[in-house]
């Protein structure tokens, strides 16, 4: 049993290029909350005891305006950032904009982050019940243990009717530990069918069971060993390809290849939910409400 108090690392530096601005920071409730305020709530009642922000410079102000005083006294808070220029400087490329994806930004958190981990996206509902599994297994995890884990949800729980997503395609062996996953960037519901683009561009169906991850992940810090001589393989083949993204399934793939490590698929019963389109966002704060009307969440979360 681990004492430490897990930490939740919570990915915030994209720039919502498919929803039309910063939706990390934008509002769901008459409240003014976000639904990262939702996802710390759950993480604070489910024993996490540190809050990673990855965020960029530019929006610095914004968050410590918001999340320092509702945290005050309740957590540990840290903001890491992640930035287009954050790569060796022969890498570095003027013309790029986005961030280059979430496998960076969580090699990014090797220096703040000296505990077990949950890592997550800031723009994801992911539940309270997601919160409550994951803190038992990163609390029951040694530090010093190469046992990661990721919490599974099922396709057709997590596509938006609004337009395409990216989801983690996951391959699951008969003792529920993830054997590979595959970054899918282009998924989605074509009149009630499920599609993807594959390699070609070219559209496959793809089932609706499949189990995907939704970049909710259990690691310790020994997943830092992992990554740092992929990404550098990745910025020398893409340097100059200005949407290029080095993925936090792409560090995973590289830490099942190992065979020193493990990652246990967590299923949980939570519902998922998102915003990917601004078209969404109606159907966000039509859950949340439901939930606060069930007594899962209190009308005032802070």
């Amino acid at each position: 049993m681990n004492n430490e108090k897990p930490t939740l690392v919570i990915l915030a530096a994209g720039i919502g290029s498919r929803y039309g601005g910063l939706k990390q920071l934008d509002t769901f409730t008459q409240e003014g909350d976000t639904i990262m305020d939702f996802s710390i709530y759950d993480a604070l009642n489910a024993g996490f005891g540190k809050f990673v922000f990855i965020i960029r410079k530019n929006i610095e102000e914004e968050f410590k305006e918001v999340f320092n005083k509702k945290l005050h006294g309740k957590a540990e808070v840290d903001y890491v950032f992640q930035e287009t220029e954050y790569v060796p400087e022969k890498y570095q490329n003027l013309g790029r904009k986005k961030p280059w994806g979430t496998g960076h930004a969580l090699l990014m958190a090797k220096d703040v982050v000296k505990e077990n981990f949950a890592i997550i996206n800031a723009d994801d509902f992911y539940g309270k019940e997601a919160f409550e599994i994951m803190a038992k297994f990163l609390q029951k995890t040694s530090k010093d243990s190469y046992n990661f884990s990721m919490i599974a949800y099922l396709l057709k729980n997590t596509v938006s009717k609004h337009g395409f997503v990216s989801r983690g395609e996951c391959q699951v062996d008969e003792n529920g530990y993830l054997t590979n996953i595959t970054e899918r960037t282009h998924i989605e519901n074509i009149k009630g069918n499920l599609i993807r683009k594959n390699e070609d561009g070219v559209f496959v169906p793809i089932d609706k069971d499949t189990v995907v991850s939704m970049n909710f992940w259990g690691f310790t810090p020994k997943c830092f060993e992992f990554g740092s001589k992929l990404f550098e393989e990745f910025l020398n083949e893409n340097q100059h390809d200005l949407n290029a993204e080095f993925f936090i399934p792409t560090v995973v793939n590289e830490i099942l290849k190992s065979k020193i490590a493990t990652v246990e698929v967590l299923k949980s019963n939570a519902k998922w939910f998102g915003i990917t389109y601004q078209e969404d966002k109606e159907i966000v704060q039509n859950n949340i409400e439901q939930l606060r009307i069930n007594r899962v969440y209190p009308n005032k979360l802070w």
